[in-house]
């Protein structure tokens, strides 16, 4: 997939890996970039950064909202070829914890899943009349192998990871590419929901910045699946012992409470 000349939608850009996406798709030579994000101060801060940047204040969770982006970008930049569905949110949930209300248990759901599935139908039409298109869906290496921690992020992950697998397959005769980067732990602000925990040396973080250089190096190559780091391990974890392996990490986080109390 080249990526010099495109014209490329970033959900959930002005940190993390979309903020890395962004610093490193604007050294390949995209003719465009737009990043969106709910946090209008954030945006402005990228704007600074970027002044070649075009943001938008959007929330893939919210069904309007995806709308009003739809018609907002692809009448600015018809030429929109490549979409990168990376705004998601992870927590720290304790599904015994009764005070979690019936709506915001789905965050993960609502935000992560629902997003790129909503954000995919509504722009895939654009995509289709496009010389050449490619949508990447950002999973997570926890789609193989659930998190004690953070079960519904990890539902909507491996959900992200099945619904990307059937849309590739559905799409395989048309111009629109599917990849999928399925990043394993990486150093962003969505780790921040864990800092209480230590889980020390036993628990190694990726850089993002390399993160983002693998999954670039990848699309550049027509790799379907990106599995960046540790993420390989855990696909194979999750297909000869998905149960031990979850019962081992669930053992170490209990150990890593305790010490960290």
């Amino acid at each position: 997939m080249k990526l010099a000349n495109s014209t490329i939608l970033i959900t959930g850009g002005t940190s993390g890996i979309g903020m890395e996406f962004l610093q490193q798709l604007s050294k390949q030579g995209a003719a465009h970039i737009i990043i969106t994000g709910r946090d209008n101060p954030k945006l402005e801060k990228v704007k600074q950064q970027f002044p070649d940047v075009y943001t938008v204040q959007s929330n893939v969770g919210n069904i309007r909202e995806i709308e009003e982006l739809y018609l907002d970008v692809t009448k600015k930049f018809p030429a929109l070829n490549i979409i990168i569905n990376n705004a998601g949110i992870m927590r720290n949930l304790n599904l015994q914890d009764t005070s979690i209300g019936l709506e915001s248990i789905t965050q993960e759901i609502d935000t992560n899943l629902s997003g790129t599935i909503r954000m995919v139908h509504r722009f895939l039409p654009h995509l289709k009349i496009q010389a050449s298109a490619a949508i990447v869906n950002i999973s997570s290496g926890l789609a193989f192998v659930p998190f004690p921690l953070s079960p519904v992020y990890s539902a909507a992950k491996a959900g992200v990871h099945a619904y990307t697998q059937v849309l590739r397959l559905q799409l395989k005769n048309t111009n629109v590419k599917v990849f999928e980067v399925a990043p394993p732990s990486t150093e962003t602000p969505l780790q921040n929901a864990f800092s209480n925990i230590d889980m020390g040396s036993s628990s190694p973080m990726m850089k993002v910045d390399k993160m983002v250089s693998e999954a670039i190096r990848g699309i550049l190559k027509d790799k379907a699946e990106i599995l960046p780091g540790m993420s390989k391990a855990l696909r194979f974890m999750g297909r000869i012992a998905p149960a031990f392996f979850m019962n081992f990490m669930h053992k170490m986080i209990e150990k890593a409470k305790k010490k960290s109390k």
